[in-house]
């Protein structure tokens, strides 16, 4: 917090020596002792406050942040299971109509790949 360099120091005790005295120097010193821990301690004190109130807040955006994600994921959640529902739906109104009405639909056999669509050959002039 302070910076005193030794010969300051130095200088800061014979000038306390000259003026308060030897007899009292002592007393003022562990007088200033203590005033300087209760000092560094209140201050301690205080940046741990600040430092606490500093954690509170981060983990309240983090709680926020969690809560928005998770209303995210539920409505992702919830538009998906509408999207199975409506095909679902779909589904059994394709099974309850007649069977002149329903669109055939062509499903692979077990084991085997679909077919691919042939493409036709482009070809390429050489370039000179």
């Amino acid at each position: 917090m302070f910076d005193f360099s030794f010969s300051e120091l130095v200088v800061i005790m014979v000038v306390a020596l000259i003026v308060i005295g030897p007899e009292r120097l002592p007393k003022v010193a562990r007088t200033m002792g203590l005033l300087w821990g209760r000092a560094q301690r209140y201050i301690n004190g205080v940046r741990a406050d600040i430092e606490r109130d500093m954690q509170m807040e981060e983990l309240k955006q983090l709680k926020l942040k969690v809560e928005q994600e998770a209303a995210a994921a539920a409505q992702t959640v919830s538009s998906a299971s509408r999207t199975l529902d409506d095909h679902l739906q779909g589904l059994q109104e394709q099974e309850s109509m007649p069977v002149e009405q329903a669109k055939p639909r062509s499903v692979p056999a077990a084991g085997t790949a679909p077919k691919e669509q042939t493409v036709p050959e482009q070809k390429q002039f050489p370039t000179d």
